[in-house]
């Protein structure tokens, strides 16, 4: 038989996520806090939607939620209402939410104390990868429950991996966000760079992604970035969230990231440019705003 799944978040990433769920054989029910997007969900998946959060765990195996942040986390797991009170014992809790290593420990002790496992599994890849089923996905949680819960995710990734003990898929997809925003400020400053000194650009990225220079950003966003378009991908209101986590932890850690704090700063001009729903290559629009290109 078939694992009873739960999925709880239907937004871009999760949509598409319980899909994947659904075609590879799972019974799946959903839940979303707006419940039309359940209701159409089920619909097209041949799924159940839920009206409840207890309704929707009571009976699943499995259960994954992606959602907002910190806040979205403590309200849809904690309390009565919640899904630690709801669901049964020997549940396997999946969260591919992107927050904070602190929200994951604190459902991870409330999990165990209910007999349940807790896994933090935030993913990489954009709405582009959780479509096209190739995200990657770092876990932090019990060796056991990651067995049991990995073949369920690879339904949408192409890469899954455990990375220690609850906590370090979070700080690993921190990891990800400082390097990514170091990169595309970089790419941005090139290509500026480029234009600036009347190359072509295109030809320009054309050559140097064959060299040292080459970067997943520089061959996905690179004529995106040229032709001024920024609908493709990860908004800048998310990744300032994202990397105000991130800031966060450093000064926890000791950790020193000057560029990702300065990136950051960045995307607050972005933002007040109206840009906080444009993708994260939009750093480029401030360099040309800014010398007027």
């Amino acid at each position: 038989m078939s694992e009873a799944v739960t999925f709880i978040g239907l937004g871009v990433m999760g949509y598409p996520m319980a899909g994947h769920l659904a075609a590879a054989g799972c019974r799946v029910r959903v839940f979303n806090r707006s419940g039309n997007r359940a209701s159409q969900w089920a619909g097209e998946h041949d799924g159940q939607a839920a009206a409840t959060i207890a309704e929707a765990v009571a009976e699943a195996d499995f259960i994954m939620t992606c959602v907002g942040a910190d806040p979205d986390l403590r309200q849809i797991y904690l309390g009565e209402d919640g899904i630690i009170a709801n669901a049964r014992p020997g549940a396997v809790l999946v969260d591919h939410t992107t927050a904070s290593a602190t929200v994951a420990e604190e459902l991870a002790l409330e999990a165990r104390k209910h007999s349940m496992s807790f896994i933090d599994a935030p993913v990489s890849g954009g709405q582009q990868g959780a479509e096209n089923g190739k995200l990657t996905v770092m876990c932090g949680g019990d060796p056991e429950a990651f067995a049991a819960a990995e073949p369920l995710i690879n339904h949408y990734a192409r890469s899954v991996k455990l990375m220690g003990p609850v906590g370090a898929g979070q700080r690993t997809k921190m990891v990800n966000q400082i390097a990514i925003a170091g990169l595309l400020q970089g790419l941005s400053e090139a290509i500026h760079f480029a234009e600036r000194s009347g190359l072509d650009v295109a030809a320009v990225l054309e050559v140097i992604s064959k060299g040292a220079a080459q970067s997943w950003q520089m061959e996905n966003r690179g004529d995106t970035m040229i032709a001024g378009e920024y609908n493709h991908g990860f908004a800048v209101n998310w990744m300032r969230k994202d990397l105000d986590i991130c800031l966060d932890e450093a000064r926890k850690s000791g950790a020193s990231i000057p560029v990702a704090a300065l990136v950051d700063q960045f995307y607050s001009d972005v933002q007040a440019m109206g840009g906080g729903r444009w993708d994260t290559s939009s750093l480029l629009e401030r360099l040309r705003k800014l010398r007027g290109n």
